[in-house]
Parts: structure tokens; sequence; C-alpha cells
């Protein structure tokens, strides 16, 4: 194995961290997510003296999206980490097997139908694929290694 590419599974970050991360960051996407749809659909007006049922039917909305989203996430990172490991590889076919894993079975088993479990599935899977093998990163690997540095004065030595 290329130890260039060892260094990338030598994170800090464990698979488990990087996995309760990921469902974190589902259940607050989702969850302002769930709000917005809220606002948009079937939460009824507020009125003046009936606030309660419109506040309780946006809340289980922001709920039933929060808790998808989270799951989704947990699983993608999930699958996407043990495949990793086993792969010992860092390329798009780890996040295109948790994409279809997760859009399998977390979508799949809210429609209820095996159709619908394979379209969610394969479509989460080419997104990521797609997104990994295009080289959509936040970090370029520019090959240079830092190291932590004091800002503590040296002492001059004369001699």
């Amino acid at each position: 194995m290329d130890p260039n590419e060892m260094r990338y599974l030598e994170d800090d970050d464990t698979p488990t961290m990087k996995t309760i991360k990921g469902a974190t960051m589902g259940l607050v996407t989702g969850t302002i997510w769930g709000t917005i749809v809220a606002t948009w659909y079937d939460v009824p007006r507020v009125e003046k003296h009936v606030a309660l049922p419109g506040l309780i039917r946006t809340l289980k909305m922001m709920g039933n999206h929060g808790l998808t989203f989270a799951a989704i996430g947990g699983v993608y990172i999930g699958v996407e980490q043990l495949v990793q490991h086993y792969r010992m590889k860092r390329d798009f076919v780890n996040g295109a097997v948790g994409g279809f894993v997760s859009g399998a079975t977390i979508l799949g088993y809210k429609g209820r139908n095996i159709k619908t479990a394979i379209s969610a599935g394969a479509a989460l899977a080419v997104t990521s694929a797609l997104i990994d093998s295009g080289g959509q990163t936040t970090r370029i690997d520019t090959g240079k290694e830092y190291y932590p540095y004091t800002t503590k004065k040296r002492s001059t030595v004369e001699g």
C-alpha cells in the first residue's frame, strides 16, 4: 500500500466518531429542512387562540425529517468507513456502497417498497460516486506536512 494513502487511513477521527458526526449533522440538517417544509405544507395557520395544533404538527415534521436525515447520515458514514476499513482503499467505491445501503435501507423502509429501496439506493450511490470521483473536496492535498510551532522566542546562542 502507498504510504501517502496510509496517511488518510490514520485520521485522528475514529470510524465511530465519524459516524456519530454524520448522524448529528444529518439530524441538524433534517430538522432545519423539516422546519422549511413545515412552513410550505401541511401545517395549518396558527390562529389567535389555537396555536398548539400547528406547533405540534411543525415539531412532528421537524422531528420526522431530522431523524430520517440522521439515520441516512449515520448509515452512510458507518458503511463507508466499514468498506474503507476492509478494502484498505480510500476511493469513490466506499461512498457509493454507503450511499446505496443508506438509501435502500432508510428510504426503502419509509417507502415500504423494494422498487423504492433500489431506486433510492441507486440515486444516493450515483450521487456519492459523482461527488467523490469529481474531486469535490474542501481540502486540497498539496503534499506539505505542517508541524506545530511555538510562539516562544528562541534564545540567541553566541559562539
